[in-house]
């Protein structure tokens, strides 16, 4: 059975912690919300075929998420460069923010992975029956990365259609960090992106400093009950078994 989650979320779960004001700030993430009249105004064909509505131009979403009702953001693929400044740590860090369409994201996730090195961390986020604002943070120190991979690679489906599940694979010795996040957006922490803007080319991604997305506007974020099980499968597999919540 396919669930609709509808509450207020922020693509702030980066372990160290100084992007949390910046996702607020710059990304706005606002996850659907709706008066009753408003649904009252929406027949149920028409919710389902907002629902089910997948394509936007060249673009495909996965089965994560859908923009607002009133499209107010389309999605399309392209990145852009930001700058967060952290004025009480007085730092400047640079984000890549990526939007990639389903059928080359997945593939462009684990190639952006390649310049981490070849032992790396994982932050698993997990909403699954969690109350409003609410995440848990799963940590995995030093794992080598094909294995890594190979092991995202069975989980695949999951991680791509589940709006309740982001992952984050970063090297805190560079320090770099690639996020998965729940949005199925790729963001980018690293002092030079040379290495992955190189592998966006190679991926035909464009470069578009204007770019809207998604968490811009009210979207829609979806899950399915049997993704619980897997994302504890996926956890079971990484060999985690330490929680670290975050409440926002």
């Amino acid at each position: 059975m396919l669930t609709i989650r509808n509450f207020n979320r922020h693509l702030n779960y980066h372990p160290m912690g100084f992007l949390k004001q910046f996702y607020r700030n710059i990304l706005r993430d606002s996850s659907l919300i709706m008066s009753h009249n408003d649904i009252e105004r929406l027949s149920k064909l028409e919710i389902e075929s907002h629902l089910s509505t997948v394509t936007y131009g060249d673009f495909t979403l996965t089965g994560a998420i859908r923009p607002s009702f009133n499209l107010r953001v389309v999605p399309e693929q392209g990145y852009k460069h930001d700058l967060y400044r952290d004025d009480f740590n007085r730092a400047a860090i640079p984000v890549l923010i990526v939007s990639v369409s389903a059928e080359q994201l997945f593939d462009t996730f684990l190639d952006l992975l390649d310049p981490l090195g070849g032992t790396v961390d994982v932050v698993l986020e997990t909403s699954h029956q969690r109350s409003r604002g609410y995440h848990i943070d799963l940590y995995r120190e030093e794992i080598d990365l094909p294995i890594l991979k190979s092991f995202l690679y069975d989980f695949e489906e999951m991680l791509l259609n589940d709006g309740c599940t982001g992952i984050a694979v970063l090297n805190p010795s560079i320090p770099v960090e690639v996020q998965f996040d729940e949005h199925k957006m790729l963001v980018v922490y690293a002092e030079n992106f040379r290495k992955f803007e190189s592998i966006l080319k190679q991926h035909h991604i464009p470069k578009n400093e204007t770019i809207r997305f998604l968490t811009e506007a009210e979207h829609i974020h979806l899950t399915r009950k049997e993704y619980t099980q897997r994302f504890n499968e996926l956890q079971i597999t990484l060999g985690i078994d330490e929680e670290c919540p975050v409440i926002h």
